[in-house]
């Protein structure tokens, strides 16, 4: 499910330093919003957070005070705040290489006609930190915003993620949750370290319908200078656009691409 994939690992607390319940219960009600889901009414979301409704209002009348929810009287639904775009933007996570990506994305969206996405590595899944969006929009994949999370085991961006990281992170991330979403998605440990083995030998992955049927995903490492991994670019589209003869289209140009971001990178 999408807010599966948004949602990252619950985080383990400290020896001795017990978690603060209602900042876990308030985190959870945030978490429930989703790009496909930007309002939300009392009980889907105290459902979402596994709270009763009383103590769901009385977070969200708190979340509201400080901005970082507001809620639509007419409507009787709650939404996120703009405050929280204020502290989006304060995110570190892959600021440097958005940064000197975003205008090489926009430029392999527009020599693909597909979708762009820039990928890192994070708690076990893949974070997207920017997305270009497709001139066409019914094959753009929509579920896929800023923010949003995948799981390592399906996707052209993802994989390669899978591939690259280290030996430790992979197995950590093959012991977790590695969901079926379609019947053409790996979910088995041992086939996707052999995955990972030939993603890295080749350097590119080609997914093709394992996270929707129909779509098709192109993937390649991004390495800096000095040779280090640091994310991963893919496209998205409809497999017929991705894929001819059983090989991938546009590999040449999302290499180049992969090349020029690195090159620039310290």
């Amino acid at each position: 499910m999408l807010d599966d994939m948004r949602r990252p690992p619950r985080l383990t607390a400290r020896p001795g330093v017990p978690p603060v319940r209602a900042v876990e219960r308030a985190v959870a009600l945030l978490r429930a919003f989703a790009p496909e889901r930007p309002r939300l009414g009392l009980s889907e979301l105290a459902r979402a957070a596994g709270l009763d409704k009383g103590t769901a209002r009385r977070l969200l009348l708190t979340l509201a005070a400080a901005g970082l929810v507001e809620f639509d009287e007419r409507a009787q639904l709650y939404r996120l705040g703009a405050d929280v775009l204020g502290i989006a933007a304060a995110v570190e996570a892959g600021r440097d290489l958005r940064e000197v990506a975003a205008p090489v994305l926009t430029d392999v969206t527009e020599k693909t006609g597909a979708t762009a996405f820039l990928w890192v590595h994070h708690d076990g899944t893949a974070l997207c930190v920017e997305r270009v969006r497709a001139p066409l929009l019914r094959i753009d994949a929509t579920w896929f915003t800023v923010g949003a999370r995948a799981f390592l085991n399906c996707g052209g961006g993802p994989r390669v993620l899978l591939a690259y990281i280290t030996e430790e992170e992979r197995e950590a991330a093959l012991a977790g949750e590695l969901p079926q979403r379609t019947p053409a998605s790996e979910t088995d440990p041992a086939r996707l370290r052999e995955a990972a083995r030939t993603i890295r030998a080749r350097g590119w992955e080609l997914a093709v319908d394992d996270f929707f049927v129909g779509l098709a995903a192109l993937g390649v490492p991004i390495l800096d200078r000095r040779g280090a991994f640091v994310g991963a670019l893919s496209i998205t589209g409809l497999t017929a656009g991705i894929v001819e003869d059983g090989r991938p289209r546009h590999l040449d140009i999302l290499l180049g691409a992969a090349t020029r971001i690195g090159e620039q990178l310290r």
